[in-house]
């Protein structure tokens, strides 16, 4: 009988200290949990910042928490893979843009990043390569997604005639939160910054929101090594950005962009002028196959006829292989070229009067 009273009471003591250590055990993890979700600050700004953040279709929340810390918007992924699992949003994530800001702790990113409703109505739009500020504010407009004098209000005006050598500076200085933008002259427009590629924009997005998409494209494809290669040349991103926006409007295949890039570039360096067509196209606001020797007289800081070096700004938004072009060029035997315009091929020649011949030979 004693013996029976011991081993029961034993048992009692081992189910005790059992349910204690299950106690405590359960009081530190609900500790971490509620240290997850109340510690779960973001990145701190000065002021407030605004993030357009896209999740893509099928995208794994590894892969956004992944997104989320490369753009700083959080600090860790952990605590946000964490929090995805104990609010249960693990299939909840929706594709689309999303407006995310910096006072935001990443509860509040998790449940705006996962809405319970249908996303706001969107658009498809694509901005070719080569399409310059005048070009998106059509498409922009006939979307009713701004009006050409807003677009324009933000970005700076774009050229409008020969006389109007500079444009108007911008409203916004957008160099603030775009670093690539710092070397650009003060009073010039975005153009050429503005990143040609296929967007989704909500139909209630603001004009604001529009150009930082853009924007935000541009900064992304610009790598930090290209970046570094471009000071290691000792050239600005507005001098790669102006002279890829020529060679994007002078040529098409990747090949070409590079070669004729090396052209310019040698040009330049041997203090010759440049004498893009691309440049008085832009001008006269009319593509010809020749131009006459009165355009190429035309008075304008854009014109490569009569001034030496650059053109004073971006003819046109550049895609990422002509900026790769005029990077990292092709250095040839070559020092002239046109387009066949029959083919839209292009013809090199590496002396004059070979360029002559070709001249007479493939433009009609």
């Amino acid at each position: 009988m004693l013996l029976n009273r011991f081993q029961k009471k034993r048992k009692r003591d081992q189910r005790r200290k059992v349910n204690n250590a299950c106690l405590v055990l359960l009081a530190f993890i609900l500790v971490l949990v509620f240290g997850f979700i109340s510690s779960n600050k973001t990145i701190s700004f000065k002021k407030t910042k605004i993030f357009n953040f896209e999740v893509e279709k099928g995208q794994s929340v590894d892969i956004i928490a992944h997104n989320l810390k490369k753009e700083k918007i959080i600090r860790s992924k952990f605590k946000f893979k964490i929090n995805v699992l104990l609010l249960g949003k693990q299939s909840s994530f929706k594709e689309g843009v999303y407006q995310l800001n910096s006072k935001m702790d990443v509860k509040e990113i998790i449940i705006e990043l996962t809405p319970r409703t249908i996303l706001k109505p969107e658009t498809k739009l694509t901005f070719i390569e080569g399409w310059n500020l005048r070009d998106y504010a059509k498409l922009l407009e006939k979307n009713n997604l701004a009006s050409s004098k807003d677009f324009f209000g933000l970005t700076g005006e774009p050229l409008s005639s020969y006389k109007n050598n500079l444009a108007k500076e911008s409203f916004y200085d957008y160099s603030e939160d775009f670093s690539f933008l710092l070397d650009k002259p003060k009073g010039a427009s975005l153009e050429g910054y503005l990143f040609p590629d296929t967007y989704n924009f909500y139909l209630s997005a603001s004009v604001d929101e529009v150009i930082r998409k853009m924007l935000s494209n541009f900064d992304k494809k610009l790598t930090l090594k290209m970046r570094e290669d471009i000071a290691k040349q000792e050239k600005t991103i507005y001098e790669i950005i102006t002279m890829a926006s020529v060679v994007e409007k002078e040529v098409q295949s990747e090949k070409d962009m590079k070669i004729v890039a090396g052209i310019f570039w040698d040009r330049i360096k041997n203090k010759q002028a440049l004498e893009s067509c691309a440049t008085l196209a832009y001008i006269l606001g009319v593509n010809k196959a020749q131009y006459s020797y009165e355009d190429t007289r035309i008075d304008s800081s854009y014109n490569t006829y009569i001034n030496r070096g650059l053109p004073s700004g971006p003819i046109a938004n550049p895609g990422i292989r002509a900026i790769e072009a005029v990077i990292y060029p092709e250095y040839t035997d070559f020092n002239y070229f046109l387009t066949n315009s029959q083919t839209g091929e292009t013809v090199f020649s590496e002396t004059y009067q070979e360029h002559l011949d070709n001249k007479n030979k493939y433009i009609k």
